[in-house]
């Protein structure tokens, strides 16, 4: 008569494994039904695995957060600075963009083509970009505080595509009807005008007139030069 045998090694790999595995017991009597025994082992270190991998999520999920809410915060805090910037250098302009090109063509006769507000130095002034007949450009300043200019002088052809500019500009001219100063004019009526330059390279020619509102939001327009239409440039959106 045999004696019963239990196959331990099989009890061992499901300790080991973590699984379920099936003991087969032999008894003495070979035509006795074999007896079945399941044993069950739980791997606790894979639960804890599992719970730690939930916590590791969750953590990330809050550094996420807190990372996005400090970018935002950061952006919010830049566009705020940029608006009083804006509304701090409109508010300089007591002299508008159209007044300033007028002083500007008053002292040297020619083609208004630009108007910029420019913070040079210490101070600002309207820096108005003047194309004489003769062809030669000029850069006129005007004191945006009282409207006279404080200086002028001949823009040199450094990279020698003045010739070329010069006929685009032209071409884009010809035949309109709507100037710089009344291009600046249309613009007024949607804030304080910081800028009016000729959009000579686009399909639709167009004077490109930038503003600024009361809060220092900044605005993009263009003036159609035959008719003065404004209409919101939405080229950057």
């Amino acid at each position: 008569m045999k004696r019963n045998i239990v196959i331990a090694t099989i009890a061992a790999a499901a300790l080991i494994g973590g699984g379920t595995a099936t003991a087969i017991a032999v008894s003495g009597d070979e035509e006795a039904p074999a007896k079945k025994s399941n044993v069950q082992v739980s791997n606790d270190d894979t639960d804890r695995d599992d719970d730690a991998n939930v916590n590791d999520t969750d953590d990330n999920d809050a550094d996420d957060k807190a990372e996005d809410k400090a970018d935002a915060a950061e952006d919010t805090g830049e566009d705020a600075e940029d608006k009083a910037e804006n509304a701090a250098d409109a508010k300089v302009a007591q002299v508008d963009a159209a007044d300033a090109i007028k002083a500007a063509l008053k002292n040297t006769k020619g083609t208004a083509v630009s108007a910029d507000l420019d913070d040079e130095g210490t101070k600002h002034v309207w820096d108005v970009d003047i194309l004489t007949n003769g062809g030669a450009w000029h850069s006129v300043q005007v004191d945006p505080a009282t409207g006279k200019v404080v200086g002028s002088h001949v823009d040199r052809d450094d990279d020698g595509d003045d010739a070329a500019e010069t006929a685009q500009i032209r071409a884009a001219l010809k035949g309109s009807t709507v100037t710089a100063a009344e291009a600046a004019e249309a613009g007024a009526a949607k804030g304080t005008v910081t800028s009016v330059d000729l959009d000579e390279e686009s399909t639709d020619k167009a004077w490109e007139v930038d503003t600024t509102a009361a809060n220092g939001t900044g605005s993009d327009w263009r003036v159609n030069p035959d008719s003065g239409k404004i209409t919101a440039d939405r080229s950057n959106d």
